[in-house]
């Protein structure tokens, strides 16, 4: 949501993200073919995945690192390639979760390396978000962390960003996006701060 106030208005940004999909269900539920039925060749197709990859208990939902996982990212990248776009791989952001020293934990256990695994196999760019979200929450601390996420006097969430969440996560894509030479120093905004009031939620999706 925060990802076009940081890129150049000649950029169109459309997001296709739907809350609960993993790489398979994404793809089961036609959410995918509807993207390549419209993407254009040059068109960028950024793909992040992984929060419900991960859950074992629903086999609609999961997949395996090494195996499935992997599979499903090809379809988005050679489905991108065929049509003449440019296939971008972007690891999973991390949760907020520390342990009793204050250490910042990873919690996606071997996805992010599958798919550091794949872009490298593939020869696709990769945004290393996991690592460096990873960082950021390590910098900011177990306390501080909570401004980022949906914490509130009824609600501990440790998964969903709130306004300043999403913005610092897409200032840590917009970076990604200059160091691996997808974009150029012309295509993002110079970071003169973007208000909170700014950021708005679609409604949830079943």
């Amino acid at each position: 949501m925060a990802l076009p106030f940081l890129l150049h208005r000649s950029l169109t940004v459309s997001n296709h993200a739907v809350n609960g999909r993993s790489s398979k269900s994404f793809v089961d539920e036609g959410l995918l073919e509807g993207i390549l039925s419209s993407i254009r060749p040059g068109d960028l197709l950024l793909v992040q995945f992984a929060h419900n990859d991960e859950k074992s208990a629903d086999p609609t939902r999961y997949t395996e690192p090494w195996s499935t996982y992997q599979e499903y990212l090809r379809m988005y990248v050679d489905g991108a390639r065929a049509r003449g776009a440019r296939p971008v791989l972007a690891t999973a952001v991390e949760r907020r979760r520390f342990d009793a020293d204050g250490r910042a934990l990873p919690s996606h256990g071997e996805y992010p390396a599958a798919m550091r695994a794949l872009a490298a196999e593939e020869r696709v760019a990769l945004l290393d978000v996991q690592a460096l979200s990873l960082a950021l929450w390590q910098e900011l601390g177990a306390e501080e962390t909570k401004k980022y996420f949906n914490w509130t006097a009824t609600e501990q969430d440790n998964t969903h960003f709130n306004p300043p969440g999403a913005i610092a996560v897409a200032r840590l894509v917009a970076r990604e996006l200059l160091r691996t030479r997808v974009l150029g120093p012309r295509d993002v905004r110079p970071d003169a701060g973007i208000p909170e009031s700014w950021i708005t939620w679609p409604e949830p999706v079943a």
